[in-house]
């Protein structure tokens, strides 16, 4: 279907308008009316097994003759991970969780057949039991302005029709059509986005700088080496709406006058990696990526380059270093990536979700993403939520939003009625804001004053059971393992401070070792050569500020409140409460637990090497930490 026109374009979008007012909720729902089944489909609903629930709804939909009436859909969403696997029911939009392929018979007959939701598979509030039938009624939803996760639920990831009936390629086409690449880079500046892969740079800035350099080449490059623990946010947009990608990477070509863009994605995301490959195929077989797209006389093309996981690589100096076949590390800046980038070419890179907005900015002006968010961080931020928080998984909320909001209206407060310790934002780069500072809001300026960052979206929520000095050790040791080496600072600093917490997590630190720690961070974040050694070590000075008193218990009075640090703690069993079952006994790795049968047993605090397996097997809260 090469050579591609507006009008034809327009024509695709129309085929698909029954599909789109299904799915909006805009036919009502009706005993004999269509229906459609969107199964969540991304990494985290494979892994709880939604391919085989898929399976079993298309075996039912089939036994109950079916097929002329239902279509069954999967979708990349990912968004409610915590209820995985789990399906939206157009065009009621009704939400089941934790679906199992025995659920299926049950959805067809009761559901589809006789017309009433099955009740016992629906969300529940999770203090008052109530089931909500209606995805966007459950609060982990309603709360949240979807933008950038506009199309989760509401598309096939491998269907490119689907998504032009959801205005894909519509930005595309006004901006090769009906605009100039300045007017483009006016439209971008004027609404305020900026970078969302952590460092916050204004994005139409960025690109009006490389437009002013001069090169018969360019290059537009999309970054999704996602390597952060407790983020998934680019792997969740590239599994769910890909064509956002591409079409934000085309509007961006255009306003620098490149004709060649690279998808630099991380190895460890084969389903992501496929989604994006038969997405760029399918773009090209409709003449949407190539030669002379919508008659506009503009050609652009793009490729995927699998990196190999290297968290450095996620530096945008170090990412060019891998696709141009050497090893990745940075390089020294200036001169920067908009001057002389890949090959020495002028060079635009932006995150996933950063690129996953132009369109939508593009097709709606800038003064309507300028709207959305605070003075100075205007629009969405996406947040992959995770940690000890009762709902996690991918959200999106307007800037501006505080973290309380986010954690307890959101995520449905801490599991267990357990106290929040802190909130770890923007992952190894990131720091912990305690609990007392929550009311800060989601804003560029206002998090860096809690010595944290926005990052490209990694939220750990923590609570008492968490230690924030082992905290700070797992982030250093992480950052110390990726450190790439070629400057001193962060190889030989990360090295020195993962030595000096791992001294006081075993209990042999001293005072004096507090201020060479926090001398040591401090010199590494001045004097690195990149965005990884230069915010390494936020996780140490962050915890240092608000947790020291954790520190000081650790070396004073070898004490680990939280119980996580091995070396500071003693498993003791309560003969009160002890039974004698023997199931602490019989999972003992090291014998250490002894005792008859009707007698209370002891630990042999020699033989314990303080695995927990004891704690995790006995019913009867009878071993304490002390």
């Amino acid at each position: 279907m090469g050579g591609i026109t507006r009008e034809k374009l327009q024509e695709i979008k129309e085929t698909q308008a029954h599909t789109v007012a299904v799915r909006s909720g805009r036919i009502s729902a009706t005993l004999d009316g269509e229906k459609h089944l969107m199964v969540g489909g991304g990494t985290a609903s494979h892994a709880s097994g939604s391919q085989l629930v898929l399976h079993a709804l298309e075996d039912a939909i089939q036994k109950h003759d079916l097929t002329a009436r239902c279509r069954l859909i999967e979708t990349g969403n990912d968004s409610f991970a915590a209820l995985a696997p789990a399906m939206v029911v157009y065009p009621e939009g009704v939400y089941y969780v934790r679906l199992t392929p025995d659920d299926a018979e049950a959805i067809a007959v009761e559901h589809l057949i006789g017309g009433h939701p099955v009740e016992r598979l629906l969300y529940r509030d999770s203090t008052t039991e109530t089931p909500i039938p209606r995805m966007m009624d459950i609060p982990y939803f309603a709360h949240q302005k979807l933008i950038t996760l506009r199309n989760y639920s509401l598309i096939d990831p491998e269907n490119i029709d689907e998504a032009i009936g959801r205005d894909a390629y519509q930005g595309a086409a006004k901006a090769l059509l009906d605009m100039s690449p300045q007017q483009i880079i006016e439209t971008l500046k004027t609404s305020g986005l900026r970078g969302r892969g952590g460092a916050g740079f204004p994005s139409g800035l960025k690109w009006e700088f490389a437009a002013h350099s001069q090169s018969d080449i360019k290059y537009v490059l999309c970054n999704a080496d996602e390597g952060d623990p407790g983020a998934f946010m680019d792997r969740s947009v590239l599994e769910a709406d890909p064509h956002a990608v591409i079409e934000g990477m085309i509007i961006a070509a255009r306003a620098i006058g490149a004709h060649q863009g690279y998808i630099y994605c991380r190895a460890e995301y084969p389903l992501a990696i496929k989604r994006v490959t038969v997405a760029i195929e399918q773009a090209r077989s409709h003449g949407l990526l190539g030669a002379d797209i919508l008659n506009s006389n503009f050609s652009f093309d793009l490729q995927i380059y699998q990196g190999a996981g290297a968290f450095v690589c996620g530096e945008e100096t170090a990412l060019m270093t891998s696709i141009e076949g050497k090893r990745g590390m940075p390089r020294p800046r200036p001169p920067f990536p908009a001057q002389q980038g890949l090959w020495g070419k002028p060079t635009v890179l932006n995150n996933v979700e950063t690129i996953a907005n132009v369109a939508q900015i593009i097709v709606n002006d800038g003064p309507w993403y300028a709207g959305i968010g605070t003075e100075g961080s205007k629009g969405t931020k996406v947040f992959a939520l995770s940690g000890k928080v009762n709902n996690s998984g991918i959200i999106e909320v307007p800037m501006g939003m505080s973290i309380a909001d986010i954690v307890y209206k959101i995520g449905g407060g801490v599991p267990d009625r357990k106290r929040l310790k802190a909130v770890q934002l923007g992952g190894p780069s990131g720091g912990c804001i305690p609990a007392e500072l929550l009311d800060t809001v989601t804003d560029y300026e206002a998090i860096s004053t809690t010595g944290a960052i926005m990052g490209s979206g990694g939220m750990v929520v923590m609570d008492e059971d968490n230690c924030m000095v082992d905290i700070a050790r797992f982030f250093m040791e992480f950052c110390q393992e990726e450190s790439c080496g070629k400057c001193t600072p962060c190889r030989e600093g990360t090295k020195r401070m993962l030595e000096l917490l791992t001294k006081i997590t075993e209990g042999r630190g001293e005072m004096n070792d507090l201020d060479t720690l926090e001398q040591v961070a401090k010199m590494v974040k001045d004097s690195s050569l990149c965005g990884l050694g230069q915010t390494a070590p936020n996780p140490v000075l962050s915890t240092l500020r608000y947790f020291r008193d954790e520190y000081e218990e650790h070396i004073r009075e070898h004490r680990c409140r939280a119980g996580a640090c091995k070396a500071l703690i003693t498993y003791r069993i309560d003969e009160n409460k002890c039974t004698a079952c023997g199931r602490c006994k019989k999972v003992c790795p090291s014998d250490a637990i002894v005792g008859e049968k009707k007698v209370a047993h002891t630990i042999d605090p020699d033989k314990c090497i303080r695995c927990g397996s004891c704690v995790s097997v006995c019913v009867f809260d009878a071993i304490e930490v002390v």
